[in-house]
């Protein structure tokens, strides 16, 4: 599960003064959920993943995932987490396998469940064609699926994924919305950012809209057409955001 209660995070910077990245944040995951996060460029979907996955701290407020809050007991929430980033560098010189596996022993993974989960992880993302092709000669595709294996490979229960079909082709976005569904309908805790709505309606349970750093709204989509009354999403996100801004 994902808990996070007035979750904030300002910087300062010397022309623009005080930035609230995120400003009082608060929602929950639980586990067997999607939970979308959906906000343009800058919106602060970034910043709030990284909160949750312990790269930043929290300015105030508090968040909790998979039981251990991420102030407290980071390296506990780390050891249960996979956060995949939306610009992932990989290392051209290693191979896919190489790649997983160098993930796999950071986190502690024995050789003999690694090479296990490597095999199953290379069936479930389709990945055996250039499982042991070197990186630098991977498409963006292959090397996306590389990013959320090495992301998958120590089984976590929760999944924080920052644009995970950004770039990609059709058919490659399809297969990794499909794998993030089943991912959810194995038990695991997800939270999706994305700015691509047609993924959030096929795959969100609830979808958290941001804007400006703040949580403008929140609810499963049938909730949030009939609140804003529309049926189309990217008009309930245009409805969501111009309100915030009209207050």
């Amino acid at each position: 599960m994902i808990e996070a209660w007035h979750l904030s995070k300002f910087f300062r910077d010397r022309k623009r003064g005080e930035i609230r990245a995120v400003d009082d944040v608060s929602f929950i995951c639980p586990p067997g959920k999607v939970y979308g996060l959906l906000g343009a460029n800058g919106a602060g979907k970034t910043t709030t993943l990284r909160l949750l996955a312990t790269l930043l701290q929290p300015t105030s407020g508090r968040a909790v995932v998979a039981g251990y809050d991420v102030v407290a007991e980071p390296d506990r929430v780390r050891a249960r987490v996979g956060f995949l980033a939306a610009s992932t560098a990989l290392y051209d010189r290693l191979t896919a396998r190489e790649t997983i596996a160098y993930f796999g022993r950071l986190n502690g993974m024995s050789e003999g469940r690694l090479a296990e989960r490597i095999r199953q992880l290379a069936e479930q993302l389709e990945l055996d064609e250039f499982l042991d092709r070197r990186i630098g000669k991977c498409s963006t595709g292959m090397k996306q699926k590389t990013s959320i294996a090495r992301t998958l490979v120590h089984d976590p229960p929760v999944l924080i994924l920052d644009e995970p079909t950004l770039g990609l082709d059709v058919m490659t976005a399809r297969a990794v919305v499909r794998f993030v569904r089943d991912c959810a309908a194995d038990g695991r805790t997800v939270i999706y950012s994305t700015h691509v709505m047609s993924e959030v309606a096929k795959l969100c349970d609830v979808v958290g809209i941001i804007h400006q750093g703040r949580l403008v709204a929140e609810g499963a989509l049938d909730e949030l057409r009939a609140r804003f009354g529309q049926t189309d999403l990217e008009e309930i996100f245009v409805r969501a955001v111009g309100a915030e801004e009209a207050t």
